[in-house]
Formats: structure tokens, sequence, C-alpha cells
């Protein structure tokens, strides 16, 4: 349902001095960590296993991890195009040592169980045959409705865990392709999802009708998008849209200096041989990231 009425009045479902206010706190804690050079403790026991979550469209498989006591805020990870795997699987625990309980889906499940990719850094973007292997997997994830199919179980599924404290908001980050899954996931299960947050998310403004950033009057959840300095140079109308379509302060921000992708430890070299991970900003990036949800889902 649209709520463009409430817009002069309203930011991302909130109201306008609230949202602002939120924001704030949210770059303050980010200027901090930032300062002290580190995110926020990370001591809860976790706990990880292994599930299979039934969708319309099959059996997705997919990694579950929590703290070891107590009730926590949701969270649903979608990954980049390479899937789930190890990297991914350390993102979960890692967010649920903070104090998450976090669902990290195989995206691809329709077409193979995880993971798909057992050796990212030898992927070759340049080679055909590379190249090849990805439209068989994400064609069905992005076939019309499939993603917000996938987005609603993942949602039932978090909600049935008895880990998972059903009073607060869920959040929900995503990669590269996930970026715009996050978007799909916020519009779709508006009255779940309380955060969501794009890394280097790609295709989230298209030419199309149907493109993810014009589900913003959708979208109750606060955003933050995080641009990498490569895709803005490619794209730079597409922060000038996002921009626009959430105009929240600190919702879309570019990072100076950094690759698509440089938030994953495990991404292939660039053709000049140097690494698109960037550990720096990757921190700074997961910072800002544990702000946000502590602002909104806590």
């Amino acid at each position: 349902m649209s709520h463009d009425q409430d817009r002069p009045r309203f930011i991302d479902g909130q109201p306008r001095d609230r949202a602002r206010r939120e924001f704030v706190g949210v770059s303050t804690a980010v200027a901090v960590a930032a300062m002290t050079g580190s995110a926020p403790a990370a001591t809860a026991e976790v706990v990880e296993r292994d599930v299979s979550v039934t969708t319309p469209d099959g059996h997705c498989d997919a990694a579950y991890f929590h703290p070891a006591a107590g009730k926590h805020p949701g969270v649903l990870i979608w990954t980049d195009v390479f899937g789930l795997r190890p990297v991914y699987r350390e993102f979960g625990r890692r967010l649920a040592a903070a104090g998450y309980a976090v669902l990290v889906p195989n995206p691809f499940y329709r077409t193979a169980k995880a993971p798909v990719f057992t050796d990212v850094h030898a992927f070759d973007f340049g080679s055909d045959a590379d190249r090849a292997k990805l439209p068989p997997l994400t064609g069905p994830l992005m076939a019309p409705g499939a993603a917000e199919r996938d987005a609603k179980a993942y949602v039932a599924f978090l909600d049935a865990q008895p880990e998972v404290d059903t009073t607060k908001k869920l959040g929900s980050q995503g990669y590269c392709m996930g970026g715009p899954l996050v978007l799909k996931t916020a519009a779709a299960v508006s009255a779940r999802v309380g955060a969501g947050a794009s890394f280097h998310g790609g295709g989230l403004v298209t030419a199309t009708a149907d493109s993810p950033h014009l589900l913003a009057p959708e979208i109750k959840a606060r955003l933050y998008i995080a641009i990498a300095a490569s895709d803005d140079a490619r794209e730079p109308n597409a922060k000038t849209a996002l921009q626009a379509a959430f105009p929240a302060p600190d919702a879309v921000e570019v990072y100076a200096g950094t690759q698509h992708g440089w938030c994953v430890p495990d991404m292939p070299l660039q053709q000049n041989g140097k690494p698109i991970y960037d550990k720096s900003d990757a921190e700074r990036a997961w910072n800002h990231l544990l702000a946000l949800y502590g602002a909104a889902l806590g």
C-alpha cells in the first residue's frame, strides 16, 4: 500500500523529526566506533545450526545463528552472487555474537545446494565460461515474485524460532545482488522489517518499471545504502535516485576509493591483481550496520 500521502511528514514510515534524531544517533555511534577503531563488543556465546526453510517453491538450505540464551531481534542476510559459504557463515556468527538471531539462506536453493562456489578467489569475471555459471543460479531467484515469496518464508521461519523476539522488528542486510533483495524484503514484509542495509548493492536503480528503488512508498524500514566508489563512477545518477527515494539523513553513502564487493573478505582479485576487499572500510560499514540495528531494532 502506498504511503505517498505521508511523505511530507514522514521519512521511511517514521515522523520526520524522529527519523532525523534516530539517524543522528546512528551517525554518532558510527563516529565513536570509527574513533576507537573497533565495532561494539561481541561476547555472546553463539549457537549455529543448518536448517531447512519451506518456501512456496521448495525447501531452502540455510544456516541459522543465535546467542545461546535469551530472545533477540531477527536478521535476514542476503548473500552476493556466490551464495552461502564460509564467509557468510562468519557474518552470521559475528552478528549473532552481537545479539541477533540470524538466518543466512542459500539463495540458489531452486538450482543447487550450498556451497555452490567452493573457491570464489578462482572465479574470473573476465571468463565467458565462469560468467556462464551464474544465470542458471540467478535466473530462478530473479523471476517475478520469487524473492518476495522467499522473503516472506524466511521471515516466517525467523518469527517461529524461540530465540527470536517477535515484539521487535527484524533487520535485513544484503551484499551485491543481495542489495535489491533487501529492498524487496522490506517492501514485501513491511510490517516486520524495521531496518535494511545494502552494501555495494547491484541493480538498486534500473530503467525498468520494477526498479527496486521504486518500492520506496511501500517500505517502512529505516535504510542504509552503502555504495562502492567504482559503482558510483559507472552510474553516478543512481545515488541521486536513491537519495530522492529515501531522503532520510545518512540513508545513502558512497564509500570513497572502494571497489564493488569491498565488504566481503573472499572476493576475487581485481584485474590489476589488487584485492577488492577493504578491511578498514568493511569494518566501518559493519559498525554502521550495528548502529543502525541498535537504533531501529532495539
